[in-house]
This record gives structure tokens, C-alpha cells and sequence, in this order.
């Protein structure tokens, strides 16, 4: 197994205090969330999750935000902070805290928008920071082409470093091509997993992180 487990850091900036902020607060959610009882568990879902449907039809729009919040397991909530841990701080750093709160905000609740125009009829909730951490991502690539993402091979404990324009590339190749290969279907049908969201996220990502980068000049950021 190969997965992420940090990055090459700017040299100065602002503290991460929204990056680790969100990191803390989804974690405390998913602790309420999961010591209450189990009917309890999943009216706390319907209530707070993001319904498509319900979405489509101007109702329960509050839910675009507070879903950013929730998770389904254990596994989506860790890899989702594994994700927000390694790219968030860079971006705050450079930019400001609360723009940075702003910004991430807003790419939970477009990429939740996203799913619902391609999933409109779907009556299951959406949960997870996922569509706002693509956003993270899509940021990342455009305003650190230069930096390094440190990858770990679990099995032979190997670390290595790939550039994170390839690490990223790569990660949104492959929210493309399951999109389209779950296109039409109900998510579901799809696995479960808010594809467009994910895609969705890193678009609106990738242009505001144009607008950073040429705002904060980040192509002479130093990094180590």
C-alpha cells in the first residue's frame, strides 16, 4: 500500500490555524457523531447530510455546509485528514487565515452543488470534507508545481518523493475517469462515493488557485 504522508512546507506564512482548525472540528463531529445511538446515528445523517433531491427542490440548503462536516466511517474521516493535513497549511500560509476559511468553505458547498446537478434524484445524504479538500488539491497543483509529496510504501517502509503536480495529476485522473464511468448512474449504483463533488471541488480549486498565485506571487515561494 502507498499513500501520502506529507509535503515539501514554505519557509514562512501564516500559522495553519483554519487548516488545523477544520482538522479538529470534523474529528470532534465524528466523535458526536458516532457515540449516539444507532437510530440516532443515522437521523443525525439525514438531518445534517446533504440530500440531492431535496437539494434540487430549494429545500434543506443549510445542508451544503454543515455535510462538509460529517463522514461516513472511520476510514473516510481519517483519509480525508490524512488529504486536508498534508495541503491545506501551505495554502493559508500564503494567503491569509480567513481567506483561506473562505475559500475552503466554499469549494465543500460547490462541489456539493456539483453532485447534485449530475445526481438530482438522489434521496441518500452526502457526507465529508472530501469536495472541499479537492479544492485544497486543485489549489495546490496550480500555486506548488515545485513541491514534493512524500509518499510512504508501507510494506517495505520505503519513503520517496514524487512532484506533486504528477501526485495530484494523477489523483484527479482517476476522479475523472470513475465519473465517467458512473455516469447516469445513482451514486449508489456508483459505489457510494460523490464523484462529481470530488471533480467539482479541484475545478473550482485549480481556478482559484490561479487567482492566488498570481495575487501572491507563489512561484518564488521558497519551500524545504
Amino acid at each position: 500500500m502507498i499513500f501520502p504522508i506529507g509535503d515539501d512546507n514554505i519557509e514562512s506564512g501564516r500559522p495553519p490555524v483554519f487548516s488545523y482548525g477544520f482538522l479538529v472540528l470534523n474529528i470532534g463531529v465524528f466523535l458526536l457523531q458516532v457515540s449516539l445511538p444507532g437510530a440516532m446515528q443515522a437521523s443525525f445523517v439525514e438531518s445534517w447530510g446533504a440530500i440531492p433531491f431535496e437539494i434540487a427542490q430549494g429545500t434543506d440548503l443549510q445542508t451544503l455546509f454543515t455535510s462538509i462536516f460529517l463522514h461516513g466511517s472511520w476510514v473516510h474521516l481519517l483519509s480525508n485528514m490524512l488529504y486536508l493535513w498534508i495541503f491545506a497549511d501551505n495554502i493559508e500560509a500564503v494567503v491569509g487565515n480567513v481567506r483561506f476559511a473562505v475559500f475552503y468553505l466554499f469549494g465543500g458547498i460547490i462541489a456539493g452543488l456539483t453532485q447534485v446537478a449530475f445526481d438530482p434524484g438522489s434521496g441518500v445524504p452526502c457526507v465529508g470534507a472530501s469536495g472541499a479538500i479537492a479544492a485544497v488539491m486543485g489549489a495546490y497543483v496550480v500555486m506548488f508545481p515545485g513541491s514534493r509529496v512524500k509518499m510512504l510504501l508501507l510494506i517495505f517502509f520505503i519513503i520517496f518523493y514524487v512532484p506533486s503536480w504528477v501526485f495530484l495529476g494523477v489523483w484527479f485522473l482517476q476522479q475523472i475517469l470513475s465519473g465517467l464511468k458512473c455516469f447516469g448512474m445513482s451514486r449508489e449504483d456508483a459505489g457510494g462515493i460523490a464523484w462529481w463533488a470530488h471533480i467539482g471541488g479541484f475545478l473550482y480549486g485549480l481556478l482559484m488557485g490561479l487567482y492566488f498565485r498570481n495575487t501572491f506571487h507563489t512561484r518564488h515561494i521558497r519551500l524545504r
